[in-house]
Parts: C-alpha cells; sequence; structure tokens
C-alpha cells in the first residue's frame, strides 16, 4: 500500500465523498433562494462508482474514515447501498454522515443497519422564525426529530455543527449548548468560510472562534486533556455535565479561518462528479470519473489520487493577499 502523502509529510486518511450537489434548503450563507446549476445526472458517479472509488482509497490508499456528504446525502437513493458496500470493505473504514437532518428521522435506522457510524447534524438556530428565514424552509422541527431518531438509533456521539454569523444567529450559542448538553449531543461551532456560492463571504463580518468562546465563559470551559490530533475542531470539556455515553460532555470549536489547522490535516476529497480535491479551498481538481470511465485500472486510479495528492498546498491561504475563493461552493465540493 502506498498511501496518500504530500510534499509536507502529511498523510490523507479521512476521505470526504460528496454524493450529490443538491440540497433541499436554501441556505442564505451557502446558495441563492433559487438554488443552483445542479450537477447533470450523467456526470454524476454512479453508485458502483463511488463504491468503486472508496474501496480504492481503503484497500490501496491507506484510508481509514469516510464520511459521505452533499449537498444533502440523504437526498442520494442509493445512500444506504453505499455505506453497506464501505461497511463490507477490509479493513473497515470509519463511516459517517454530514446533513441537515431532513429526512433523518425515516433514515437513521436504515443507515443505522447498513453500517454507519456516526453523524453530524448542521443547526444553526434553535428558532423557527429564524431557521426559516435562514433556509429559507419551514423545516426546524424535523431537524429536530432527526436528531432524536439519529440517537436512538445509535449513531453517536450525534454531532451538532452550527455557522454563527454576525447579526444573524451569534447570540444563540450559549443556547444551542445548552440544548446539546440537555440531549446528550456534542455541538460544534465553526468559523464561517469563504464558500459561498454568491462569493459575498467578508471576514470582518465573521463570527471568531475568540468570540465564540468568549459568549461561552458562563459555563466555565476546561481544557480538554485528550489531545484533538488531526481532528479539525479543538475541544473544551463542560464541567458537571455527561454526554449520552456518560462521559465528560464536550463543546467543540473549528476555527477554520483564525486558527487553521491545515499542518495536521489528512483529509481528501472527491467530489459528486469524481474530482480530487486535495483541499476544501483548492482551486485545481484532478478527474478520476474520466480516466474511470476510460478504461482505467484500480492501480492507474490510485496512482493518480497520490498524484493529486502531492500537489496540496501548505495551507489554505486565506489571509493571504493573493487568496482566491474556490469557484465551486461548498455545496458542491462537500463538507
Amino acid at each position: 500500500m502506498t498511501v496518500l502523502a504530500d510534499r509536507f509529510g502529511r498523510v490523507a486518511t479521512d476521505l470526504r465523498v460528496s454524493l450529490t450537489d443538491r440540497c433541499n434548503l436554501r441556505c442564505t450563507y451557502c446558495m441563492p433562494a433559487e438554488g443552483l446549476a445542479w450537477l447533470p445526472r450523467e456526470e454524476q458517479l454512479t453508485d458502483d462508482e463511488v463504491n468503486r472509488l472508496v474501496r480504492i482509497g481503503v484497500e490501496l490508499l491507506g484510508i481509514t474514515e469516510v464520511r459521505f456528504t452533499g449537498g444533502e446525502p440523504l437526498l442520494r437513493r442509493g445512500l444506504v447501498g453505499i455505506i453497506q458496500a464501505a461497511a463490507a470493505l477490509t479493513p473497515r473504514p470509519r463511516l459517517m454522515v454530514t446533513t441537515n437532518g431532513i429526512g433523518l428521522e425515516r433514515m437513521a435506522v436504515p443507515l443505522r443497519e447498513a453500517g454507519l457510524d456516526r453523524i453530524n447534524v448542521s443547526l444553526d438556530t434553535l428558532d423557527a422564525e429564524r431557521f426559516q428565514a435562514l433556509t429559507r424552509r419551514d423545516r426546524l422541527a424535523d431537524v429536530l426529530v432527526g436528531l432524536e431518531a439519529a440517537a436512538s438509533a445509535g449513531l453517536t456521539p450525534v454531532k451538532i455543527n452550527t455557522v454563527l454569523m454576525r447579526g444573524i444567529n451569534e447570540d444563540e450559542a450559549p443556547a444551542l449548548l445548552r440544548f446539546a448538553l440537555r440531549y446528550g449531543y456534542q455541538q460544534r461551532f465553526i468559523e464561517q468560510m469563504p464558500l459561498d456560492a454568491q462569493h459575498q463571504w467578508d471576514r470582518h463580518e465573521m463570527v471568531t472562534a475568540e468570540e465564540i468562546l468568549a459568549s461561552l465563559a458562563p459555563f466555565g470551559l476546561q481544557a480538554d486533556p485528550v489531545s484533538r490530533g488531526t481532528a479539525p475542531a479543538e475541544t473544551w470539556l463542560v464541567p458537571g455535565h455527561l454526554d449520552a455515553a456518560g462521559e465528560p460532555a464536550r463543546v467543540g470549536v473549528i476555527g477554520s479561518v483564525t486558527r487553521p489547522f491545515c499542518g495536521d490535516c489528512d483529509r481528501t476529497r472527491l467530489t459528486a462528479d469524481g474530482q480530487v480535491r486535495n483541499c476544501l479551498f483548492a482551486t485545481e481538481e484532478s478527474d478520476l470519473r474520466k480516466l474511470m470511465r476510460g478504461g482505467a485500472s484500480d492501480d492507474d486510479l490510485a496512482e493518480a489520487w497520490r498524484v493529486a495528492m502531492r500537489g496540496k498546498r501548505a495551507g489554505h491561504g486565506i489571509d493571504d493577499p493573493s487568496f482566491l475563493q474556490p469557484a465551486r461552493p461548498m455545496s458542491a465540493i462537500g463538507g
């Protein structure tokens, strides 16, 4: 096995697979109200093609964790079968899904039975009116029952991903953490990144990790003795609280912009149309779909993937004056 190593000694073991660029929400910080020009079906990887590339990643390239994302991955009709195929691999990778939670009430048990280990649910507000304004859909109740269903199905720890935005929901950090603590979920706050389709991101309008932690000061957070390793979230213990497994409750903050973790990055990304991205903010991609449909062998595809990863930059460079926002928005790249 030859691993996915870059020029800086980092080795990618975490694969993010976008299964679709489509979504059933229209979050204001992600896409316009009318949506985007979705990928034509013929340009998307088939289920068999997804399964093949995941297998190559695990068997030939050392991938140990696979997260399925979107768009909204629950919209992918073949999701359960894709999870089953990945769970049957040797060595078996750890399997996760990041979702907006709509449809999770119906899908949680089938996903767990297929072999899914854990789930992340995006939730930016607990206020129904604010949720509708942010997502342009009245679906907060669906997300909340989806969270409950995931926990009941054993997809734990259930993690909540929240993007705080200035003047919109930055006041909700304490309420969201209290909600997570009440139900045994793990709350994670994420700095807003320049990945919106409208290209309107403004660094000065972003709620920073430092500001988030200041708003959580009343909880008396304590440094987490467990090393974060290559995980993107810095975590803190919340004194006096336990999670669903009876372990000390934790809250995470992902400071992708102001506290970048590029030096420890262990991720590689595959878009819904079969492009390898060696960084979330990459401006170039490597086309595995074309190679695969042209008759490339597993070894050929693995080598092309290795070459793509060797071109990974040292960091995302958001603070560099020459930084260019990727042409693709987050919904097309995958979270």
